[in-house]
């Protein structure tokens, strides 16, 4: 190798040892590089000597020096004490957790979606309603009552229904102007035009409404009002609260944004997105739609069952065979589907892991009461941090996104809930298993014991150790009858010259 090229190889190696150097503490910094030049003049002379310098021996060199940013980084990690003396403590754990919860938090505060769903309850309707239809047709199918149909039976005196409320539904483009911007054409809303007492018959509040602003009425009497569904709300106007008031284009005509009708609570058949709610709707003779009515009490004593037959008398002395189909179902709140899934959780908890913390020798120093219930209130906290998580990141998973259905985002808000809250309780469990009784801080150094083939013979699985010199963890690989669960041996004083230097109290 030419004189110049040797020089510059070892110029780049000292210039790699002394960026190294920059990793170490100041404290230290001098005597680490002294150290590793005197190293380095070693491993010149072994691979690469002045008399017969070659490429392998200066790349093997080179890959020396390169070493010495992994030895400077592990250095600078053992110096950083203040963090290394907090590792595997119980208050690392709790710290953590809180933060977690604070983040969740914090993101429902800011999710639209999430503050939404808080605002739009209750969501039950009035009990007693059911859905009269056609004997033979099916639920959610197609429409099936003729408009003359109804305007019979509202005119008439009923035995077992005091109210009827009438709607049909249509595919109408839709068109948004909010605060004087016209925004693009939408595709096609299913548009229910519906008669004017549905809510009120349905007993369902509608939300954002102005104060004075009824369901069939603007203030100047001049535009009809649409009430959106929550689904067309949070998709097509992000969830804002302030729509209300705006003017928006269904079909030909101008309508008014009246509010909003939360769709967890209307269990109606068709695809609506919009409600237009006219004094008198524009039936029309052939337009078949569907018919809402409310039980009275004589009619809440014949209906048994989910459905009930209804034979109507018509105008003409005929008979017509109907079907009456409760609407009583509803989709419960957030809360109410956090704790089922909880529930189901707990039931489910025992069929992947233990619920069992292990067997405890007997103590040559027995351990206070204080340990004891220091003990049991950490198993404590953890789990009442870890439930509200569960809760705060399933509402946040679920209602992200504004664009999904309210009975879409109960589904999804129940799947996250129970998966959190299995493998997170299990989490916990797991983790006051290998938590030292003494110290509470997580066992570390596991070291295989023993022999797979003699596990009915002797004892066989994984052992772990308090690094404060108090306790050994014995795992079994296998569980047998007399060595079923994981066991505590606590450590007499003889252990104590092993952890001379350890920082960890002591029992």
């Amino acid at each position: 190798m030419r004189p110049s090229l040797a020089s510059a190889t070892r110029l780049l190696h000292i210039g790699l040892l002394r960026s190294a150097s920059l990793m170490v503490p100041v404290s230290q910094r001098a005597e680490w590089l002294r150290e590793w030049r005197g190293e380095l003049w070693h491993v010149r002379q072994a691979c690469a000597p002045a008399d017969c310098a070659s490429w392998s021996g200066q790349r093997e060199v080179t890959a020396f020096c390169l070493g010495a940013f992994q030895d400077a980084l592990c250095l600078r990690r053992a110096a950083r004490q203040p963090l290394a003396a907090m590792e595997g403590t119980p208050r690392q754990c709790i710290l953590i957790l809180a933060a977690i919860l604070g983040a969740s938090y914090a993101i429902a505060l800011l999710l639209p979606g999430v503050r939404t769903e808080r605002s739009l309850w209750p969501r039950k309707v009035n009990p007693n309603l059911v859905l009269i239809q056609s004997e033979g047709s099916n639920y959610d199918s197609q429409p099936s009552i003729h408009p003359a149909q109804f305007r019979s039976w509202e005119t008439r005196r009923q035995r077992y229904f005091d109210g009827f409320a009438f709607y049909r539904v249509t595919n109408e483009p839709a068109a948004l102007e909010l605060n004087g911007n016209r925004l693009q054409a939408k595709l096609a809303w299913g548009v229910a035009r519906a008669s004017s007492n549905l809510f009120t018959l349905l007993g369902l509040p509608i939300r954002f409404t102005d104060a004075g602003t009824n369901a069939n009425t603007t203030a100047d009497g001049s535009l009809p009002e649409v009430i959106l569904s929550e689904k067309i709300w949070k998709r097509e106007f992000g969830a804002d609260p302030h729509v209300t008031g705006g003017l928006m284009r269904l079909g030909t005509r101008m309508v008014r944004i009246a509010g909003i009708a939360p769709d967890g609570s209307l269990d109606l058949p068709g695809r609506v997105d919009a409600w237009l709610l006219e004094p008198e709707p524009e039936l029309g003779s052939n337009s078949v739609g569907y018919v809402v009515a409310h039980l009275t009490a004589a009619g809440k004593e014949e209906m048994w069952t989910t459905w009930v037959h209804i034979t109507a008398n018509e105008p003409d002395g005929a008979e017509d065979n109907l079907l009456g189909v409760s609407l009583e179902g509803w989709l419960p709140p957030p809360e109410t589907l956090y704790l089922f899934a909880l529930f189901l959780a707990l039931l489910a908890l025992p069929a992947i892991t233990t619920v069992s913390l292990g067997e405890y020798s007997v103590n040559p120093q027995k351990t206070s009461w204080s340990r004891r219930l220091r003990r049991w209130s950490f198993l404590g906290a953890k789990t009442a941090l870890l439930l509200p998580i569960i809760y705060f990141v399933s509402v946040d998973l679920a209602y992200a996104c504004t664009f999904f259905g309210r009975e879409c985002e109960a589904y999804i808000q129940l799947v996250f809930t129970f998966a959190m809250c299995l493998f997170g309780l299990r989490w916990v469990l797991k983790d006051q298993r290998q938590r030292c009784p003494v110290c509470l801080r997580r066992v570390t150094h596991p070291a295989q014991v023993g022999q797979a083939s003699r596990t009915f013979l002797d004892w066989n699985g994984t052992e772990m150790m308090c690094m404060g010199g108090h306790t050994l963890l014995h795992v079994p690989s296998l569980p047998t009858s007399w060595f079923s669960t994981q066991r505590w041996l606590y450590l007499d004083t003889s252990w104590n010259f092993l952890f001379a230097g350890s920082t960890r109290p002591a029992p």
